[in-house]
């Protein structure tokens, strides 16, 4: 990854009379714009997404969504639903867009099938972490955990702010629990800081019980990837990603044989892995002087 560097302009955007997003722009003023999408959704953009990025290339613009980072008001859920973060919305988007879109980096596939949610909120990741997967159901009582997701639902906009809480870390806390191969106990601590979970589990879970406002599997259908097959796409995806299991990439694959897939043979899902921020960083270098 690049070098750290500091934005020389940010600012607020107002996009609806409720929310206000936080932007940033960095790196070459008159250089190759592109888009940084950050996951969760409501996870928030960090200073070190910038260095995936030559600066001297690219002109790197990095927002938060409605509700997370520094956007107002925060974990709002209200006029909150223009689709997920990550490599869905960048997917939806292209779909939605395809003359706005000059090429797509992709990490970690997730397109919101309901198979996808069930695996790691329901029945699946909860195999391989059996010691975080009892904290994560701990908030919620055991007859309602045939739908962990509603059930955290009810919890996560509960009028208590305690039971709110609470559960707004335990979700965290299994989704930073699992992100990583080798598992960071700084990243784990992130789920205990107020804001930040609150606004991430809230978001996350307000996302994922409306599937997304979108069809179950429609960035999949050949109508849709259709629309982007022209566009140069490279996937770099983590073997033993549990939030975003590759089987969501290999499927991509499929129907879209023309983007070039890799597999990290020993990452999970975090962008911060050296295997898979190694192969971001080659893929925004191939395309830096795209025009």
């Amino acid at each position: 990854m690049y070098p750290p560097i500091q934005p020389y302009e940010t600012g607020s955007l107002e996009v609806s009379d409720i929310h206000t997003l936080y932007y940033e722009i960095n790196g070459n003023k008159d250089g190759t714009p592109v888009i940084f999408i950050h996951g969760g959704p409501g996870g928030g953009v960090d200073a070190a997404d910038r260095c995936f990025f030559n600066p001297h290339k690219y002109k790197i613009i990095l927002f938060d969504q409605r509700g997370a980072g520094k956007s107002s008001p925060s974990a709002c859920l209200e006029e909150n639903t223009t689709w997920d973060l990550g490599s869905t919305l960048s997917l939806a988007y292209a779909e939605s867009h395809p003359d706005r879109v000059k090429s797509l980096v992709l990490r970690g596939i997730f397109t919101l099938r309901r198979s996808e949610l069930r695996f790691f909120y329901q029945d699946g990741a909860s195999h391989l972490f059996p010691e975080a997967w009892d904290e994560f159901i701990a908030p919620i009582p055991e007859a309602e955990r045939h739908d962990l997701m509603l059930a955290y639902h009810a919890q996560l906009n509960s009028a208590d702010d305690e039971t709110r809480l609470r559960a707004a870390k335990a979700w965290s806390k299994w989704e930073m629990s699992t992100s990583r191969l080798f598992v960071d106990p700084a990243h784990v601590a992130h789920a205990e800081e107020d804001k930040f979970a609150n606004a991430f589990a809230r978001i996350e879970n307000h996302y994922f019980v409306n599937e997304g406002f979108m069809r179950d599997g429609q960035l999949l259908e050949s109508q849709e990837i259709d629309k982007i097959r022209h566009i140069p796409t490279v996937v770099v995806q983590g073997r033993y990603d549990v939030v975003c299991p590759a089987t969501t990439a290999w499927s991509l694959k499929k129907v879209f044989p023309e983007l070039t897939l890799s597999i990290v043979p020993d990452a999970g899902h975090s962008s911060r892995e050296p295997g898979i921020a190694k192969l971001l960083v080659e893929a925004t270098n191939k395309f830096a002087d795209l025009q």
